[in-house]
């Protein structure tokens, strides 16, 4: 179990900088934009380039912020009984879904999304817009999104059956998020 949890600390070191490149893309987006915007109404000059790195951004943001927000229980989760749940019945629930849920579709999305990748950098596919971008850039996010957050659900697993053998030691505070 220590290799396990060796690997799984491991994987939850590159979510963190991963989710680092995530918060720099948020601001890097917003600057982008700001940016834009003050250069196509103040001196009307526009760029379909600029409109479609914005997007990129998006792209990193939530590609490689999300196994971050996993990591950090902080994900979206259908709470109606789960904030009621007393002792090791939500690490019981957790593992369920990352078990049945998480890993068959992180896994799916993943084998499905990395040949479109592989095409798009083979053709140097382009975006259909005057002056945009090439395309391979953004659809890298799937790909490395999805095998990332497969990989932290198995860290997610791994410590969870560990904090049930008494070997890890989790905080397990759940805070309903306000409605």
């Amino acid at each position: 179990m220590s290799k396990l949890l060796k690997f799984a600390l491991g994987v939850d070191s590159v979510s963190e900088r991963f989710g680092s490149i995530a918060a720099f893309a948020v601001l890097a987006a917003a600057l982008i934009s700001a940016g834009n915007a003050f250069i196509r109404y103040g001196l009307d000059i526009s760029s379909n380039a600029w409109l479609e790195i914005q997007w990129y951004m998006f792209a990193v943001t939530v590609m490689l912020g999300a196994p971050l927000v996993l990591k950090l229980n902080e994900h979206v989760r259908v709470d109606i009984f789960y904030g009621k749940l007393k002792g090791n019945r939500p690490v019981w629930v957790d593992l369920f879904g990352l078990v049945l849920f998480v890993l068959p579709v992180m896994g799916l999305l993943t084998w499905m999304s990395f040949p479109l990748f592989l095409k798009m950098l083979q053709t140097g596919e382009m975006s259909s817009n005057a002056g945009g971008l090439i395309r391979w850039p953004a659809m890298l996010t799937l790909p490395l999104g999805f095998s990332w957050m497969f990989l932290q659900a198995l860290s997610e697993i791994i410590k969870r059956v560990a904090y049930l053998q008494g070997k890890f030691e989790m905080d397990l505070h759940y805070e309903k998020p306000v409605q």
